[in-house]
């Protein structure tokens, strides 16, 4: 039989999501090259995903023609700091298009109603080219030889000083890791669901990780591009609030300069949705802004659909019944045991100031990056 290798690193970050990104390119900042991030998926993102529309006839065009499936808005105004990491990192941004009449749907026997829409306030913020945009950016700035994707971590196992990991790649190759910390850059639900721990978590820090629910993981997201933002031209915002479904909350989608698009949360649970195909409640989405929008709203150009609770990266059976509220944050990590000192978790639902959003990944990353002795203001 071969022999088992064994990778030493000082510090092993798990998932490659934006908390994971963060925490990779502020140790790079900080000098520190002495570390490796490990994603279980092919690429880059975690939550943060896009749909990419045939209308992308150029590389140079292409973002402005990929639309968020995953997080979309922050708020500049209550997260100063992911929007100063936004400015540094020299993305564009633009507020979300709120301007026109509304369209709501109060019952399944009631005709859609036009009715005047309201700004918001403060207004949500989107990212030119998508919220992938930030993902390319942070990813620019960390060596690549230090990512490995499509790499699994199956087990953690604390040894003294040392945190023993083993991971599968794609081709399912086992792969060993020894180091002095782990940064848990994925949901704390996740963290307990997926990972074998040696010896295992306190109970009460288990629990409360079990506890948390993990943002997007009970939620499906519909979109549907179009040649043009034929919506505005009769005055309409493309914000809706349906009761009758399938999608319970619309907004505009377009970029731009470049593509234009709804996007609606599917409001249907589930476990209702698992049991249609995926075509069908396309369909039925499709349907329903024809009711809304007018009959050119049932031929976009691309549709896509993401249902995030058939992703067993994000999901687990928890979630299929959870409202995927923004919870309290859980402690991410314990003074206690074998673990003690050993792990951080810098996921999004670690940040007591914004769990669950982006501006929550960047905050819990800065509060891990400060227990292990490195200055929050790295990951700006």
């Amino acid at each position: 039989m071969p022999q088992t290798s064994m990778t030493s690193t000082r510090i092993a970050i798990l998932g490659g999501g934006l908390s994971g990104l963060l925490a990779a390119r502020a140790l790079h900042r900080q000098g520190i090259h002495d570390f490796v991030l490990l994603e279980a998926r092919s690429a880059l993102g975690g939550r943060i995903t896009s749909f990419y529309s045939p209308a992308a006839s150029t590389p140079t065009t292409a973002a402005l023609h990929r639309f968020d499936l995953g997080p979309s808005w922050y708020w500049p105004d209550f997260q100063p700091d992911l929007h100063a990491l936004i400015e540094h990192l020299g993305l564009a941004t633009f507020a979300q298009f709120d301007e026109g009449d509304m369209v709501i749907e109060q019952s399944a026997q009631s005709a859609p109603m036009r009715v005047p829409g309201y700004a918001q306030s403060p207004a949500s913020m989107r990212l030119l080219g998508g919220t992938e945009a930030l993902v390319d950016a942070l990813q620019a700035e960390v060596p690549p030889h230090q990512i490995r994707t499509g790499h699994t971590v199956r087990s953690l196992r604390a040894d003294g000083a040392q945190v023993h990991l083993t991971s599968a790649d794609a081709l399912g190759q086992d792969h060993h890791w020894q180091a002095e910390h782990v940064l848990l850059a994925l949901p704390p639900r996740l963290a307990v669901a997926q990972l074998d721990w040696q010896p295992p978590l306190p109970a009460d820090l288990h629990s409360a990780w079990q506890r948390t629910p993990t943002w997007m993981a009970p939620h499906a997201k519909y979109v549907a591009v179009y040649e043009t933002p034929f919506w505005r031209e009769q005055g309409l915002s493309g914000q809706a609030r349906s009761a009758r479904g399938p999608l319970a909350e619309i907004h505009d989608l377009s970029q731009p300069g470049g593509g234009a698009a709804l996007f609606g949360f599917v409001g249907v649970p589930a476990a209702v949705r698992a049991t249609v195909s995926e075509d069908v409640l396309r369909q039925h989405c499709r349907a329903q802004l024809a009711r809304l929008f007018g009959p050119a709203a049932a031929h976009p150009v691309a549709d896509a659909l993401k249902d995030w609770t058939q992703d067993p990266l994000t999901a687990t059976a928890q979630d299929q019944s959870s409202t995927g509220h923004h919870a309290a944050a859980p402690a991410a990590f314990t003074s206690e045991g074998a673990w003690a000192e050993r792990i951080v978790g810098i996921g999004s639902e670690w940040s007591p100031q914004y769990p669950g959003y982006l501006a929550g990944a960047l905050d819990a990353t800065q509060r891990g990056l400060h227990a292990l002795g490195i200055p929050a203001s790295a990951a700006l």
